[in-house]
Order: C-alpha cells, then sequence, then structure tokens
C-alpha cells in the first residue's frame, strides 16, 4: 500500500515539474505578444466575439483564442520569426494587395509566443480525427463540387499555382493547419467563425465527404 502511494506521489511530482517550464513559457510568452502590441490586431480569449458583419470588418486581424488547435508548432514558430504572406489579398478585404508588413519577432520571442500561442486550445477540435491523404474524392469536392479552389490557391497540375485569391492560400497547408482543425472548422463553423466569410457546408456535404476534403487539404505539403 505505502508503494502505492509513493509511487503514485512520484508520479504526480514528475507531471508537476514538466508542466511547470511549459506553463512558465506560455505566461512568458503572453508577455511578449502583449508587449509587441499583438493584442492590438488579434484577441486571444476566446470564444469567438464576432456578432454581425460589422464586427468582423473592424478585426484588423485574424482571431487566435484556437491557435493551438488551428496551426502546427514548428509551422507556428518559423513564421513568428520569419511571416510571410498567407493571404493574397490584405485581411478583410477583396481587392487590396497584402502589404506583407507583419511584424517579425527574434528568434527567443518567436519561441516563447508559439508556447502562449499553442497552449489555446478549443474543445471542438478531436485529435487524431484526420490522416492526410491525397484524397481522390477529396480533389474533386475542392477543386470542382464547391468548389474551394474558387477561393483557395494551392499546388494544381505540373506544380503551378491554380485557385482563387480571396481567401487564405492553402499552398503548403499539410505544413501549417492541425488537419483536426480542418475537419471541426467544416463540421462546426459556427465555434470559430459565427461571422461566416465562407460558405458553410453543413447540410451540403457529409461527415464523409467533409473527411475526404480535411484529409485532401492536409496533403498540400512540398514535395520532396
Amino acid at each position: 500500500m505505502m508503494k502505492t502511494i509513493l509511487t503514485a506521489g512520484v508520479g504526480a511530482l514528475l507531471l508537476s515539474v514538466g508542466a511547470a517550464p511549459a506553463l512558465a513559457d506560455a505566461a512568458a510568452g503572453k508577455g511578449v505578444f502583449e508587449a509587441k502590441g499583438c493584442a492590438d490586431c488579434h484577441y486571444t480569449d476566446g470564444p469567438a466575439k464576432e456578432k454581425t458583419i460589422e464586427d468582423q470588418l473592424a478585426k484588423k486581424g485574424p482571431e487566435l483564442w484556437y491557435a493551438g488547435s488551428k496551426f502546427q508548432k514548428d509551422w507556428l514558430a518559423g513564421w513568428l520569426a520569419d511571416p510571410q504572406p498567407i493571404r493574397p489579398l490584405k485581411f478583410n478585404s477583396l481587392t487590396e494587395e497584402n502589404p506583407a508588413d507583419h511584424p517579425k519577432l527574434a528568434g527567443d520571442e518567436a519561441g516563447s509566443v508559439t508556447d502562449f500561442l499553442m497552449s489555446l486550445t478549443s474543445d471542438a477540435v478531436e485529435a487524431g480525427s484526420v490522416k492526410p491523404k491525397k484524397s481522390p474524392k477529396g480533389r474533386q469536392i475542392f477543386t470542382k463540387k464547391m468548389p474551394c479552389s474558387g477561393c483557395h490557391q494551392y499546388v494544381g497540375r505540373k506544380k503551378t499555382i491554380a485557385g482563387g485569391r480571396s481567401g487564405p492560400s492553402l499552398v503548403d497547408a499539410g505544413l501549417r493547419l492541425n488537419p483536426d482543425w480542418i475537419l471541426a472548422y467544416m463540421q462546426q463553423p459556427e465555434v470559430f467563425k459565427p461571422v461566416k466569410m465562407m460558405p458553410v457546408f453543413t447540410g451540403l456535404l457529409s461527415d464523409k465527404d467533409m473527411l475526404n476534403v480535411a484529409r485532401y487539404v492536409a496533403s498540400f505539403k512540398p514535395k520532396k
């Protein structure tokens, strides 16, 4: 009995020791996030705040309260250190080009802000529900049935960039986006975007179709 208690106590201590640095890093990252003025454009306290189209248009940048569920950590750290445009057009615009002027963070700052943002998650995203796959069915829906390619760029045939420019680019999206979040966003858009800038697929696509699209988009990675 005493051995069991001691073992449990040691296990709990190890867990708490392992968790402490992660919490400290996230707290430090939150401090950097606020000090650098990132909160002027991005809010991190969920749930979603937008109620009207005016609320959406008043935003200067995308919400980040579920960043840890949406992004892949390695990509996020690299992007914060050297941000490249994700959207061809300026945020909330259908006519202005993206000025590509997002501030850079130094290496240590990028790392701590990444830890902070990755600590922000949504219960709506079920881990392990999507595995990247070059799904022919997903491709057919993405390029023809809906078509998602009308608004989003992707790498088409002969490695050329195809698709529209009104939404975020999905070129190499498999490196950027968590596959599970792609599916959750398609299934429950009201959780993440209550004021929708993109079509709602619930009722138009089956869960299996949405899974195939999520697998397909998650497979968008540079060819080795």
